[in-house]
């Protein structure tokens, strides 16, 4: 399944448009057609990698690995999506506790592939791939509760009180995380001083 997957980790916008053909597809894999399934995976899996790549502090291998759990946990559950969302919504919170799941059990040292921050390459002026790799490599160094609230928060826009739910920590809690996240981002960024 990985050969459509985009190796730029972005997340991705789903348009409105594409839920009725969302439901279409997910209807048709839910009755076992392997190629609906195969088409919600192209459609969504640029998105769910993008998610766990940052969750998993940028280890691209790591990030595969997640990647692909989720899809065969979505394909397993997919009899127990009831359409009051969105599918991209329902895949990716399933994706996001996958890599939820992973980061409680990982080693907190455990550091980024400095190869992936080579290759993140947009059409984009030198400087700004620059600075965007500095920031990725900051954000792949914080602590990882810290860092999944600062990738919940500010990338994937999750509100405290679902970040509290999902992680085990009051809502101050994740306040205090997030702070935390972007105090050592600055820092490490060189913006201490602000």
């Amino acid at each position: 399944m990985s050969a459509a997957c985009l190796p730029m980790p972005l997340a991705m916008i789903e348009s409105p448009r594409s839920e009725p053909e969302d439901a279409d597809l997910v209807r048709r894999a839910a009755s076992g057609e392997m190629r609906a399934f195969e088409a919600l995976y192209r459609r969504h899996c640029g998105r769910v990698h993008g998610a766990v790549w940052r969750l998993s502090g940028m280890n691209e291998t790591r990030a595969e690995e997640l990647t692909q759990e989720a899809f065969v946990r979505a394909w397993q559950k997919l009899g127990s999506f009831r359409f009051e969302s969105a599918f991209t919504t329902w895949l990716h919170r399933l994706a996001v506790n996958v890599a939820l799941m992973d980061l409680r059990s990982r080693d907190p040292g455990e550091q980024v592939d400095d190869g992936v921050l080579e290759t993140l390459g947009d059409p984009a002026p030198a400087h700004c791939v620059g600075e965007r790799a500095d920031l990725e490599r900051a954000i792949s160094a914080l602590p990882p509760r810290a860092r999944a609230v600062l990738v919940l928060h500010d990338i994937e826009g999750w509100k405290h009180e679902e970040i509290g739910r999902e992680l085990g920590m009051a809502v101050g809690s994740s306040k205090a995380q997030l702070h935390r996240a972007r105090g050592l981002l600055r820092h490490a960024l060189g913006d201490g001083d602000e």
